[in-house]
Parts: structure tokens; C-alpha cells; sequence
């Protein structure tokens, strides 16, 4: 099989923390150049001494703000033209805030649009070109297991996500011919900053205990336990492989079991 990324550049997004971190450091170790993106530059500079360097790789980092999407097409044009081509993109960004529906603003849908279906559309576009020439060319969505079956209390979230899953099935179809994948990781409860979150905002809601509500979470996870994010990374990294040359257009839930249909 296979996993070797050697000469390859892959763009992470979100990646000082989390799954986007987690994804980074797996991509480095098959032996991609990995340029990092998030807001915060210290940040990136920190998340950047985690990366592999043992083949040579030479990795990067490029400061956005997703709140800023006007700004991004510029940014990502002039780091392509300076850095060269990237091969691999990881869309990852933190999700909306918990929260019924019925009682979502319209700004918190427009934003949740923008940081996600909005900016993955600016990312690819800036970066199709260099995948079409090399050839090679793997677009790897973070999404969620609500593509599937909407979860509960995550009412925005579970609308904008299935915008990007419905978005990333167009463009698998359409770009398959230049060798470019198009596939989602949709992680389940994974120990990460946003599922303490989601924890502590039930606990506010409902009155129930941290620990009650972490347990009542993984009673229905038939692993019995959240995702460790290196675990969620292992799918996003084999997604950008050669070895998955011929799986695109596809969801991948990572979530152990808990997702109720196929």
C-alpha cells in the first residue's frame, strides 16, 4: 500500500489544535510538506515544531481569518505564487455554536455559510490549478456525522453541514478526470476543545453534571469512548494518499459505531 507523501505540500486548515493539528502531524509523517493555516501566528509557529522534518520536509504556515473571506483569495494567490503548488487540501474549522434552531439568528447561519462552504469554495478554487498540472490532486472536507442524521441541539450546524457535504459531492463528480479526490471525514465525539464545549453548555441548559453528560455521550457510542483526534487524522491521512486514488466522492464517518444508518 502505498502512504508515502514525499514531494507532496498539503494545506491543514485549523490546524493548532484538534483534528486540524492532529491531521498535520499524520500528513508529516508520510512524508508531506505541510503548510499549516489558522489565525493566530504564534500559534501556528508553536503547532509547526510538532512536524516531522525526518525526510527533509519543509513545512510552512500561512495566517487567515476565516471571518475575513475577503481577504483569503489574495492571501492564498500570493502564497501560491511564491510557494509553488499544494496537492492536498484539509478543510477543518471549528463548528458553530451549539443551540436549537428554533431560536438560531440569521447571522449565526450567514457566518456558519461563510467560515465553511464559503471558504473551502475560495481554498479550492485557488488551489485547483496546481492539483490539475501536478496531476495529483486530494480535497479531504472535515465535516460531521450530522450529514447523516442531524444531531441534537446543533441546529445550525447540522444545516450548514450538509450544504458542504452536498457542495463536495458536485465537486468530487466534476474534477475526478484530473486525478483530484474529493472525499468528508465525518469524526464523531472527539476529545477536543468543541466537544468540552458542547459538554459545558448541555450542563449550563439541563443542570446535569459534566461527568453525567460525558457518560450519557459515550453510552451511545458502541465503542464505548470518544475519538482520540490522531484517530480521526488516521482516515484524513490515508484519504490523501496515493492508496486512495480510486475513493472519491464519498462520506467517511470516524465516530465508533454511533452513527445510526450505513
Amino acid at each position: 500500500m502505498n502512504l508515502d507523501l514525499s514531494g507532496k505540500t498539503a494545506m491543514v486548515c485549523g490546524s493548532t489544535q484538534g483534528i486540524g493539528k492532529a491531521s498535520a502531524i499524520e500528513l508529516a509523517l508520510l512524508g508531506a510538506n505541510v503548510v499549516l493555516v489558522a489565525r493566530n501566528e504564534e500559534s501556528l509557529k508553536t503547532a509547526m515544531k510538532d512536524l516531522d522534518v525526518s525526510r527533509g520536509q519543509k513545512h510552512n504556515f500561512l495566517v487567515a481569518d476565516f471571518q475575513q473571506s475577503n481577504q483569503l483569495r489574495d492571501k492564498l494567490d500570493s502564497f501560491v505564487a511564491t510557494q509553488g503548488a499544494i496537492h492536498i487540501l484539509v478543510n477543518n474549522t471549528g463548528g458553530p455554536p451549539s443551540g436549537l434552531i428554533q431560536n438560531a439568528k440569521v447571522d449565526e447561519f450567514l457566518q456558519a455559510f461563510n467560515n465553511h462552504l464559503v471558504c473551502n469554495h475560495i481554498l479550492v478554487q485557488a488551489l485547483i490549478e496546481g492539483m490539475k498540472d501536478a496531476k495529483y490532486g486530494r480535497v479531504i472536507n472535515i465535516i460531521s456525522t450530522s450529514v447523516k442524521i442531524p444531531l441534537k441541539n446543533l441546529g445550525v450546524s447540522n444545516t450548514i453541514r450538509a450544504a458542504v457535504a452536498n457542495w463536495s459531492k458536485t465537486l468530487a463528480n466534476e474534477v475526478a478526470s484530473y486525478g483530484i479526490t474529493v472525499n468528508n471525514v465525518l469524526p464523531g465525539a472527539t476529545l477536543t476543545g468543541r466537544l468540552s464545549a458542547i459538554i459545558e453548555n448541555k450542563s449550563k441548559n439541563t443542570g446535569e453534571s459534566l461527568n453525567e453528560i460525558k457518560n450519557e455521550m459515550e453510552s451511545e457510542i458502541p465503542l464505548g469512548r470518544f475519538a482520540e483526534p490522531s484517530e480521526v487524522a488516521n482516515a484524513v491521512a490515508f484519504l490523501a494518499s496515493p492508496a486512495a486514488s480510486y475513493i472519491t466522492g464519498i462520506n467517511v464517518p470516524v465516530d465508533g459505531g454511533r452513527t445510526g444508518n450505513l
